[in-house]
């Protein structure tokens, strides 16, 4: 039976069962709840604009974004959002999706919390910031019905939703401190962390090794 969800309808394929029952092993309920708002906003959003979107690709793009949070899937070396790009487009490839479909969603998950950059790469980039700015910062709410929110809630609540996915931030970046220079992500340390110091831009400018 089709699952139709505030009017969107999740594909029946076997792409989509696979990421979901990756994303289910990886992620904790809060997790896995919120990556499923992300689709399900991303696509009312999308749909607010006039976009289409392939269903498919916003469908990885919401449900892997935050697997860099994961244990199973975090690294060390690189922003978490990365971690979550790169597994969704090895994922993508192996399902036999293009080189340009599977790089479209590893730009919407890498640059989700990349402010002012994804609406201008296309619908299957920009469906995921679209999805994560509703879901963790209420923005454009207005343009989602009172209905349609409470349908996706009804689906995928978001019991003390707040706090999880900031610990959640937090412990998917603490031991990659460094990888936060230059984002938002670096408010979740100072947040949670009052030895963390952050680096500064106008410091290291002027205090590089280039001769004045």
């Amino acid at each position: 039976m089709t699952e139709i969800i505030a009017g969107v309808e999740l594909p029946e394929t076997e792409l989509v069962r696979e990421a979901t029952s990756l994303v289910l092993d990886a992620a904790e309920d809060a997790v896995f709840h919120h990556s499923r708002r992300v689709f399900l906003w991303g696509t009312l959003q999308t749909r607010a604009k006039g976009w289409d979107v392939d269903p498919e690709l916003a469908y990885v793009g919401g449900l892997f974004h935050d697997l860099g949070l994961t244990a199973k899937y975090a690294t060390t070396g690189q922003r978490f959002e990365v971690d979550g790009a790169d597994v969704a487009f090895d994922f993508l490839k192996e399902h036999g999706r293009s080189e340009q479909d599977a790089r479209n969603v590893w730009l919407g998950i890498a640059l989700h919390t990349t402010p002012g950059i994804p609406e201008h790469l296309g619908p299957e980039v920009a469906v995921v910031s679209l999805g994560v700015e509703t879901d963790v910062l209420g923005l454009n709410l207005d343009r989602i019905s009172h209905s349609e929110r409470e349908d996706v809630l009804a689906s995928h609540p978001r019991p003390d939703f707040k706090r999880k996915i900031l610990k959640a931030f937090y412990e998917g970046m603490r031991e990659r401190p460094d990888t936060t220079f230059g984002t938002m992500n670096d408010d979740v340390l100072t947040h949670f962390d009052p030895s963390f110091k952050r680096a500064n831009f106008v410091d290291i400018i002027q205090k590089n090794d280039w001769p004045e």
